[in-house]
């Protein structure tokens, strides 16, 4: 039998050794395409990171912006950039202060000897940020912290003109405020409808960062409706990656036909410079902080004069509820709406209007957004009992008049 089977055994491993060289040497030869590699897994861990004088203006006449085309993406943004970055304008803010000549000066005990005639100086604080020309009436959108305090606000546009400014308004809560330039033949930007951007859309961001010049940076809308962040009473941020640096705050981010989509305002940083985290105001909101403090001088806002907190399930759990659903009040303004209703700290507010509360900050917006004197009808539970009650909305007092509170104020 192995005389018949030796003479076999040769043949075979020599077809299967050819084979196997042909396959080596040719793989296409297999039905695999070559090009494509093996999928590989990352096994490393993952980083993580740890009431002023009536005001009788009209509103003021914008321009506003054709809906967005995202059919298909330009290769340069050149043309969004020359429609929107001459109504870009560089403020330069300064103010007085006194400063004492010494830092001895400081300690009541040396302060003693001098009473009255503590020796002092004046020095000049300047700073600088973006603004927006919206109006060929020559107003300007910039951020409040962009001029806050100072005594004088000058704007340098991108055609080398300079002009001093007066301040129309401001909004502290919304970190807005509204400058008046008197200049001619103005370049406006066009305002585009906010609420129509969308994650992944392309955005540029147009400043003077740095004071270094008029500079154009891109990145994508990386999410909108951001809050909770803690930089202002009222927020709806868009967030982008497109750097913002200080000096952007005031300038404009837009779309990539060069409409207006939000007002630059902050940055989230370790080290003070960009890190791919920005937020802007968007442009729908800009817009209605602007005709209110172009008409009236202000910003009117609905209140109810209440301290809220955020509910828990350990809170809802003490409260009897099935649910989160709903703010506990901790605290009532004296005299307010809320006080002359009836309502008590240790309520729990449950619904406004009919609609379920879910989230302390977002009733606080949609009460700003309803008008003084309004009946508002409110659901609580108190003591474990359901309760309906209406009480007629207040005017929600100014950042300047209002004591200071820890918790979000309705």
């Amino acid at each position: 039998m192995r005389r018949f089977l030796l003479p076999l055994v040769w043949p075979t491993v020599a077809g299967v050794l050819v084979a196997i060289v042909l396959l080596l040497a040719f793989p296409q030869l297999s039905g695999r395409d070559p090009s494509v590699s093996s999928p590989t897994v990352n096994s490393a861990p993952i980083q993580q990171t740890a009431t002023p004088p009536e005001v009788k203006r009209p509103a003021p006449e914008v321009k506003n912006a054709p809906a967005l085309s995202r059919d298909a993406g330009p290769v340069s943004y050149s043309e969004a950039v020359e429609r929107a970055a001459p109504a870009v304008v560089n403020i330069y803010s300064s103010r007085i202060v006194e400063s004492e000549q010494h830092p001895l000066m400081s300690d009541p005990f040396f302060r003693q000897f001098f009473g009255k005639d503590t020796p002092s100086r004046q020095r000049m604080l300047s700073s600088l940020g973006s603004g927006v020309i919206i109006s060929d009436e020559g107003y300007v959108l910039t951020n409040h912290h962009v001029i806050k305090g100072a005594d004088q606000i000058q704007v340098a546009l991108r055609d080398g003109r300079e002009t001093l400014a007066d301040v129309i308004g401001t909004d502290p809560e919304s970190d807005l405020a509204v400058l008046h330039i008197d200049l001619e033949d103005l370049p406006v930007i066009a305002i585009s409808d906010s609420t129509q951007a969308a994650v992944g859309d392309v955005a540029l961001a147009i400043g003077n960062p740095f004071g270094v010049g008029q500079t154009v940076t891109m990145g994508i809308v990386s999410a909108t409706g951001r809050s909770h962040l803690g930089l202002n009473a009222y927020e709806d941020f868009i967030q982008t990656d497109a750097a913002i640096n200080p000096g952007n705050s005031g300038g404009a981010l837009i779309n990539p036909e060069g409409a207006l989509i939000g007002i630059n305002t902050a940055i989230f940083s370790r080290s003070g410079g960009s890190q791919g985290i920005g937020f802007a105001i968007p442009a729908n909101l800009a817009r209605q902080i602007l005709n209110e403090l172009v008409t009236q001088g202000r910003v009117i806002r609905g209140w109810l004069g209440i301290e809220a907190q955020e509910m828990t399930r350990e809170l809802a759990a003490s409260f009897g509820l099935d649910s989160v659903a709903g703010v506990v009040i901790s605290g009532i303004v004296p005299n307010g709406p809320a006080d002359e209703a009836g309502l008590e700290p240790g309520d729990v507010l449950i619904k406004v209007d009919g609609r379920t509360i879910r989230d302390a900050r977002a009733v606080m917006t949609d009460i700003a957004a309803i008008s003084p004197g309004t009946q508002l009808p409110l659901s609580l539970v108190r003591n474990g009992e359901r309760m309906d009650v209406t009480l007629e909305v207040g005017e929600r007092p100014t950042a300047e008049t209002r004591q200071p509170q820890a918790q979000p104020q309705s």
